[in-house]
């Protein structure tokens, strides 16, 4: 007998004052394989319904903060109110312990020891941690992109003041014609105090993904380290931590794997835990452990557990099914304005390079009247980037996201490119 959607709630609320789902169920226990395979789109309208979207405008701005899925929020909501109700009961018994188990879940997700991993808040706390705890010495260098998040390059600026260090800035083309050409940008600019290398897996403000493994594999032999900025790429396309062999990683949670907001990971490889000094003091806990990285105090623990509960659910839908879709949906509205005139797309043409992610300006308009006009005139949420060479509104749809809603979207930008004509 099949089972309803009623009873798949039922089986992901169940549990949930656990700190993780008793058993893993996927989505194909309401709605089979087969019935995937004759409609993706009655599977993707399923999806759609497990989540609560807002009415009054079309959310195509999903890049900084993806809202929980219904059965995630209402799991995590049931996890507050235990808390609350156990109170420092919870507290002091068994919040860490939970934790823990979060901790080695959410390592087998990502393909990496939970001897190298932290739950943190967001990626800026976990990069910043490694910024600003890295044992520097005077006259060493970093490297970074002018396209980097600017609270890491904020950072940097203030541990260059500290400990004067030399801060090394390139820029990446917004249409690069090979992996080596970005690769030689990061190796060009590397001398004989060069450090460490920050960057990112996929740039924020215009979706483009960048080839960690190789820019690993060249900074490595030059005895450089790389602290990659991962904010947009955890559950948005598939990759295996290990696999990039980069020394530090940092991401959040709250954005493609629909954490509440609060949720990030930083991982540290092994070997360089004992040198990074902790952003707070803590001597509970052995130089060469990284949870001597991981005081923060007082939190709102039910935040930990609902990593939990969006794992499941994303595994619900399935890595590779997510990755698909959500290049689908940023194909789909680019292919049908990509040459419209005066129509500037801001992300690689080849689809390799990006996912889900990409930027468009019109010529004409500032990003900043045109993210407005979208909102005001077609009700379609999105954001203005204007800075390190891109000019235009980052365009992030989600999984729950329609052709329907993108052709909105799209007919927008034709209409506002031709009016620029006139």
């Amino acid at each position: 007998m099949k089972k309803s959607k009623r009873h798949f709630l039922k089986t992901l609320v169940a549990g949930s004052l656990f700190p993780f789902f008793s058993k893993a169920n996927t989505l194909t226990d309401f709605l089979p394989e087969a019935s995937l395979e004759r409609s993706p789109n009655d599977f993707w309208l399923r999806v759609r319904n497990e989540y609560e979207l807002p009415q009054q405008f079309i959310n195509l701005e999903n890049g900084y903060y993806s809202m929980c899925a219904k059965p995630v929020l209402q799991s995590y909501i049931n996890d507050i109110r235990m808390v609350n109700t156990e109170a420092s009961h919870y507290m002091r018994t068994v919040q860490f312990s939970n934790k823990k188990k979060v901790l080695v879940k959410l390592a087998q997700f990502l393909g990496c020891s939970e001897e190298e991993l932290i739950i943190t808040r967001n990626t800026t706390e976990s990069l910043d941690t490694i910024i600003s705890g890295y044992p520097w010495q005077k006259g060493e260098e970093a490297i970074m992109a002018e396209q980097d998040y600017g609270s890491m390059l904020d950072m940097f600026s203030q541990v260059a003041k500290r400990h004067q260090i030399v801060c090394k800035k390139i820029s990446i083309p917004l249409n690069p014609q090979s992996d080596e050409e970005i690769v030689s940008l990061y190796e060009n600019a590397i001398t004989a105090n060069t450090k460490l290398i920050m960057v990112c897996h996929m740039i924020n403000i215009t979706g483009q993904i960048l080839p960690i493994q190789k820019i690993t594999e060249m900074a490595h032999k030059k005895g450089v380290e790389v602290m990659v900025d991962g904010a947009h790429a955890i559950a948005h396309f598939q990759f295996n931590l290990n696999e990039l062999d980069c020394d530090y990683y940092g991401s959040s949670l709250h954005k493609w794997l629909g954490c509440p907001i609060g949720a990030g990971i930083l991982y540290v490889k092994k070997k360089h835990i004992e040198k990074i000094w902790p952003l707070f003091g803590e001597s509970g806990f052995p130089a060469n452990s990284i949870q001597k990285l991981n005081h923060t105090g007082t939190h709102p623990v039910a935040t930990d557990l609902a990593i939990s509960h969006a794992i499941d659910f994303h595994q619900y839908i399935g890595s590779k099914r997510k990755e698909e879709r959500l290049r689908f949906l940023q194909n789909y509205w680019i292919s049908k304005v990509r040459g419209v005139g005066n129509v500037r797309i801001n992300t690689p043409d080849d689809p390799i390079r990006s996912c889900g992610i990409a930027n468009v300006g019109i010529d004409g308009y500032t990003p900043q009247e045109l993210a407005k006009i979208l909102m005001d005139k077609y009700k379609i949420w999105t954001v203005a980037i204007d800075t390190a060479n891109v000019h235009g509104v980052r365009i992030t749809p989600h999984v729950y996201t329609t052709t329907e809603e993108l052709n909105q979207f799209i007919k927008a930008i034709i209409e506002l490119a031709l009016q620029t004509k006139k």
